[in-house]
């Protein structure tokens, strides 16, 4: 009489499914961003061919340039032949942001010199969002690379699809335009509920109130000099009553 073969234990490792890989991880953490960063790709490349540009303005501008906003410009002083010295002050002006975005951004997970470079080429607003939350205290640096390189892959891939329906897609489509405003709002209520930290929402919204009454016209800019200066005052303050 054969010997019956032992029961597989449902702990046993055939049953224990393997975890994802990195890009699979980043594919899933990235997904929702994309839901709003590819329609303001697509808007992007309406407007890039309704400004008289060849369609394929669009994939390189969003290729190689991949500053959001300032590709926008980009379009309009292109267009216009702008020189390039006034080219360069809007860029420095518009992601000037992205210099505090360096200082907790954890380009030191990522090892190799190549990688390093494209982690700070590809340091978007919505990638910093995604990698600064509690949750991502614990990726690596290639699962930031690849969250990196699918947000820009929404990006470009929408661009290009917006450039090349341009023709039968209207210059203003009601929606697009608020796409990626929708999509921080969701980022910032979402880091509120896990962090659980009111002060520098609140002291976000009243320098932003500030801004918008005192300096209508300049209230982006106004409100950003009044919140860094308000977080280095509270940070300065904190640590004071720490030591004390």
């Amino acid at each position: 009489m054969p010997t019956p073969s032992p029961a597989v234990s449902v702990d046993s490792p055939e049953h224990i499914p393997a975890p994802p890989s990195e890009a699979q991880a980043a594919l899933k953490d990235s997904g929702a961003v994309g839901l709003g960063m590819f329609p303001l790709g697509v808007a992007f490349g309406v407007l890039v061919v309704h400004s008289g540009l060849s369609w394929w303005w669009a994939p390189v501008i969003s290729g190689l340039v991949y500053a959001g906003s300032l590709e926008f410009l980009l379009v309009g002083m292109i267009v216009a032949l702008a020189p390039l010295a006034q080219i360069a002050l809007s860029a420095f002006l518009i992601n000037f942001r992205h210099v505090f975005y360096a200082l907790s951004f954890p380009l030191h997970r990522v090892k190799s010199p190549a990688g390093k470079t494209y982690a700070v080429f590809g340091m978007t607003d919505e990638a910093y969002a995604l990698t600064s939350a509690g949750a991502a205290r614990s990726w690596s640096g290639r699962r930031i690379l690849w969250l990196q390189a699918f947000l820009q892959t929404y990006w470009v891939s929408g661009a290009t699809t917006g450039a090349l329906l341009g023709a039968v897609i209207p210059p203003q489509v009601v929606g697009l335009d608020f796409a990626l405003t929708a999509l921080f709002a969701v980022l910032a209520f979402d880091a509120v509920r896990a962090r659980r930290e009111l002060p520098t929402p609140v002291l976000a919204l009243i320098c932003a109130l500030v801004a918008r009454f005192a300096v209508p016209s300049q209230m982006l800019l106004v409100a950003f000099a009044l919140f860094t200066t308000a977080l280095l005052a509270r940070y300065t303050l904190t640590r004071k009553a720490a030591r004390a």
